[in-house]
Parts: C-alpha cells; sequence; structure tokens
C-alpha cells in the first residue's frame, strides 16, 4: 500500500502590513522637503551667497521677532556690517542703535560681543562645529544647532518653537508642545532626524517654514499641509491643547517703559539728563542734552521739546506720553544699565 501525498494548501497572498519605521520616515522627509522646494520663502539668509556670519546675525534677530521686521534691519546690519570684524570695530552702542525696535535689545550686545570674539579668537570666521559656537557669547543650545545646520550643513537636531509645534501634532497627536522644551521633545527631535547631512539640514528648515506658514499655532491650515495624511493630530480629531498659552503683555510694562527709554538714547547723538526720563523737561534745551541741544534757551514744555529737539525730543514726548510713574521709570533706567543697555556719567545717560 503507498502513502497518499498529502493535499497541497494553496498560498494565500500575502497582506501588506504597515509599512516599515524607517520607510515611512523617509517618505515623510520626501514630501516636506519636496514641499519646501516649492513654497520656501525667498529669504537673503537662505541664499546661495549668504555667509555664516549673515546666517548667526538672522538667527538672533528672528528669536521672538517675525520675518517681516527682521528683514530690513537685517539688510541694513549686513551691508554695515558684513563682516564680524566690522561689527567689533564699532562701540556695542552703534549695535544698540541699529537694532532699531526689535525689541529684547540685548540680543544686540551680545552678537557685538559675539563678533569680538570671533574676531579676536577664530580670525574673524564663525567656527563650524556646534561646540565652538556655543561658547561665543549669548549663543544657546537653538542658536548653535541652527547657525551649524543652516550654514555649514552640519546634522544638528534644530528645535525651534515652529518645529516644536510641527513634531507635537505630526508625531505625538498634541495640539500644542508643552510650555517648555523637554528632553523627550529633544529625543523625539533627534529620532526624526534623517541620516544623511544634507536631508537633515533639508528637514529641519522644511519643518521650521511648515511651522511658520502652515501648521501655525492658531490657525493650521491642514487642508494645504503637504504631510496631514501623516498626522497624528489630525487622525485624533484634532484634540484641543491641553493649556491656554499665555499671551505677553506689553502696555504699561517695564518692557514698554525700557523701550521708550531705548528709543530716546538711540535718536541721540550725544548724553542725555537723566531728570528727563523722569519728569517732563524744565531745563534749558543746551542744558539737557549738551552739545545736541537746541540754541534756544530757558524753560521749556515737553511739547516745546518735541518740536525744538527732535527727533530727541518726540521720542521723551513719547515716553512721557505713557503716563508711567517715577518708581517704574526709576526702576526701568535702573534695569537697563545693569543689562548693560545704557551707561551713566555725571548725571547722564548714553548708549554704551
Amino acid at each position: 500500500m503507498t502513502a497518499t501525498a498529502a493535499p497541497r494548501r494553496r498560498a494565500r497572498p500575502e497582506t501588506p502590513g504597515p509599512a516599515p519605521e524607517a520607510e515611512r520616515l523617509g517618505a515623510l522627509h520626501a514630501a516636506l522637503a519636496d514641499w519646501f522646494g516649492r513654497e520656501a520663502r525667498d529669504l537673503p539668509w537662505r541664499a546661495s551667497d549668504r555667509t555664516p556670519w549673515g546666517v548667526l546675525v538672522s538667527e538672533v534677530m528672528l528669536q521672538q521677532t517675525p520675518v517681516v521686521r527682521v528683514l530690513p534691519v537685517w539688510r541694513e546690519w549686513m551691508e554695515r556690517w558684513p563682516r564680524p570684524a566690522d561689527l567689533a570695530a564699532e562701540p556695542a552702542g552703534e549695535a544698540v542703535r541699529a537694532w532699531g525696535r526689535l525689541g529684547y535689545p540685548r540680543r544686540a550686545l551680545r552678537l557685538h560681543a559675539a563678533a569680538t570674539v570671533i574676531t579676536a579668537e577664530h580670525g574673524g570666521e564663525l567656527p563650524d562645529t556646534e561646540e565652538e559656537l556655543l561658547a561665543l557669547p549669548g549663543v544657546g543650545s537653538y542658536t548653535a544647532a541652527a547657525v551649524a545646520a543652516f550654514a555649514f550643513g552640519r546634522r544638528s537636531v534644530v528645535v525651534d518653537t515652529n518645529i516644536r509645534r510641527v513634531h507635537a501634532r505630526l508625531v505625538s497627536g498634541e495640539a500644542l508642545p508643552a510650555p517648555s522644551l523637554t528632553a523627550a521633545e529633544l529625543r523625539r527631535a533627534a529620532a526624526l532626524l534623517p541620516a544623511h547631512r544634507a536631508e537633515s539640514v533639508a528637514w529641519n528648515a522644511a519643518a521650521m517654514e511648515l511651522g511658520a506658514l502652515v501648521c501655525t499655532a492658531r490657525s493650521p491650515r491642514c487642508d494645504v499641509c503637504p504631510v496631514a495624511a501623516e498626522c497624528a493630530w489630525l487622525a485624533a480629531g484634532e484634540p484641543p491643547p491641553t493649556y491656554t498659552p499665555r499671551g505677553q503683555a506689553w502696555h504699561g510694562t517695564d518692557r514698554q517703559v525700557r523701550g521708550a527709554i531705548m528709543a530716546v538714547l538711540r535718536a541721540a547723538e550725544h548724553p542725555v539728563v537723566r531728570e528727563l526720563f523722569v519728569r517732563a523737561p524744565e531745563l534749558p534745551d543746551s542744558e539737557m542734552l549738551g552739545s545736541a541741544g537746541s540754541e534756544a534757551s530757558g524753560p521749556c514744555s515737553t511739547q516745546h521739546f518735541a518740536e525744538a529737539a527732535s527727533p530727541v525730543g518726540a521720542a521723551l514726548a513719547r515716553l512721557h506720553a505713557l503716563g508711567t510713574g517715577p518708581d517704574q521709570l526709576e526702576r526701568a533706567l535702573t534695569g537697563l544699565l545693569a543689562d548693560g543697555l545704557a551707561v551713566e556719567v555725571d548725571g547722564r545717560l548714553r548708549l554704551p
């Protein structure tokens, strides 16, 4: 009796499983890079003739300041100070004066200090590693990573507010990232970063641009998002934030008063009597501003001073129009002196 062969089973067609993680990430990287190539804004610090110094200046200026405000000031800076040595050769006060109304003027002092170190210790050329960039005055972990990536093509983990928001929605399904940067976010950003240097730079730039133009905090444009199909936040039904972001107050704050005082100092070519910041002018113009005052003499009102010694007087008039009390004015003045944004000599204030 011969054994009967077991019937052969028909092989079932294989059902495709979920794409491997590496494949999924590769698709994300490619989709965002393609979108960036089509939609990226034409910004001078991204141009082919950009310099590492120009990239550093842009990154410092763009901290807490929108592109539209930075662009004209950046262009003026690069025309006046195209190299770090050009800025280092001038007093720090000139950097503060040229900073204009970008806000947070200590950034101007930090850029001047960095330019001085770059000139003295690096032959006038920016160092090209994160470690060396971190050693520059005023350069933190974000700025060092961004300059290493965008100026030198390094594979760096760049995590700004826009990138954090894109990562939170795309990967974790959260409407907004945590109020403060966490170690978990840094690990996630590192895991998302492409292994290839050029691709990593493109990913950082594209994620940042997506957050600025499409995946915005208040009104995300999900209908035009190139990676909407992969977005965990959309898949979860767009859950709301777990907290309410706090806006930064301005009117009536010390920041507003400090800004008004700085406007006076930027407008003045000579030291300004301290008393003028605390109360409306009662002194002759020539006494108030020394050689910067007008030739008219005698007591004058704030309005008269604004007319006689514009633009310094106009800036003083705007300061006093705030109606700030003397205690807050003194506090603002003391803070500016402590921060090195103003210098006082013989009762007169000037830029450093």
